[in-house]
C-alpha cells in the first residue's frame, strides 16, 4: 500500500495538475492521517543511522493546496486555517494543559505532557516526553521518549528543501530553557543541554572536556553535557566573539535517572 501511496505523491510533486484528481487527494490525506496516528513518520532510525523519507515531506507540502481555509473554534478562541487541531486527547492518553495546541498530522504518543506549547504538522513526539511552557516543536521534528523540552525551547521545523533532515532529539535528552535547535541538528541519546544553547547546521560544537578541544559537526554525541560558549573569529573589520556550543563532560552513570537531567548540569556548576 505504501508504494502505491508514494507513487501518487511523487506524481503530484512533479505535476501539480494531479492534485485535482480525487485519488491523488485521497493518497495525500491518507499520508497525513498515518502521520497523525504514528504509523508513518518523516524519519526513522534503522539501527545504524537516521533515514529521512522525503516523499512523506512532499505529501505534507502537497496537503496545504488541497485543503480549504475554514473557521474552527475552541471555546471562545477562533481559528482560520487549512489544518484542524488534534482532538481526543483523553483517549490518546496525552495530558494537555491550556493553551497547548497541536496540529492534525502530528503524532503525540501516550504519556506525553503538553504544557502551553505548540506542535506542528509532521512532528513526532514519543511517550513520556514533557513539552514545557512556550516550547515549540516544528514541522517534521522527531522527539524521542522521555525527553524534557524546557520552557521556551524552540525545535525548528523543516519542509523544504525536501531532502533536508529534520531536527532529531533522541531518547532521554534534556533540553534547557530557551535553547534553540534548528536545521537538522541531531541530539543523541541522554544528552543534556544547558539553558540558551543555540545549535544550527553551522554552529561550531567544541568538545572541551579533554586536554585538547575537538570539533564535531551537526550533532551532539550521546550523554554529552553542553553549555553555550563563544570563540574569537577574525573578520575584515576586526576580531569578534562568535557563539558556539561547548561539550564540557558526560552525564554520570551513577546519577539516578529521575534526577540526572538537572543534576548533570549542577555537577558542572551550570544553571538549569
Amino acid at each position: 500500500m505504501t508504494d502505491d501511496i508514494r507513487a501518487h505523491v511523487e506524481a503530484a510533486w512533479i505535476d501539480r495538475e494531479m492534485l485535482k484528481k480525487s485519488e491523488t487527494q485521497q493518497a495525500i490525506r491518507l499520508v497525513i492521517d498515518l502521520l497523525d496516528k504514528g504509523r508513518l513518520r518523516v524519519a526513522e532510525f534503522n539501527g545504524t543511522e537516521w533515514i529521512t523519507f522525503d516523499w512523506i515531506k512532499k505529501a505534507v507540502i502537497l496537503y496545504f493546496p488541497i485543503q480549504k481555509l475554514e473557521t474552527s473554534q475552541a471555546g471562545p478562541l477562533e481559528f482560520f486555517d487549512k489544518i484542524p487541531l488534534k482532538k481526543d486527547y483523553e483517549h490518546k492518553g496525552v495530558r494537555v494543559v491550556p493553551h497547548a495546541l497541536a496540529r492534525y498530522g502530528s503524532y503525540i504518543a501516550r504519556g506525553v505532557v503538553m504544557m502551553p506549547s505548540y506542535i506542528n504538522i509532521g512532528a513526532y513526539v514519543d511517550s513520556g516526553t514533557m513539552v514545557d511552557s512556550w516550547a515549540t516543536v516544528g514541522s517534521c521534528a522527531q522527539i524521542g521518549k522521555n525527553v524534557h523540552l524546557s520552557g521556551g525551547v524552540g525545535i525548528g521545523g523543516v519542509l523544504e528543501p525536501v531532502q533536508a533532515a529534520p531536527v532529531i532529539i533522541e531518547d532521554e535528552c534534556f533540553i534547557g530553557s530557551r535553547s534553540i535547535i534548528v536545521e537538522g541538528v541531531r541530539i543523541e541519546r541522554e544528552a543534556v543541554l544547558g539553558a540558551n544553547v543555540v545549535l544550527t547546521s553551522s554552529t561550531k560544537i567544541l568538545d572541551v572536556s579533554g586536554n585538547t578541544a575537538t570539533e564535531v559537526n551537526g550533532f551532539i554525541p550521546p550523554r554529552s553535557v553542553v553549555i553555550p560558549g563563544s570563540y574569537t573569529k577574525s573578520f575584515p573589520a576586526g576580531e569578534y566573539q562568535v557563539s558556539c556550543a561547548l561539550i564540557i563532560g558526560q552525564r554520570k552513570e551513577s546519577t539516578d535517572r529521575k534526577t540526572s537531567l538537572n543534576q548533570a548540569l549542577r555537577e558542572f556548576d551550570v544553571p538549569v
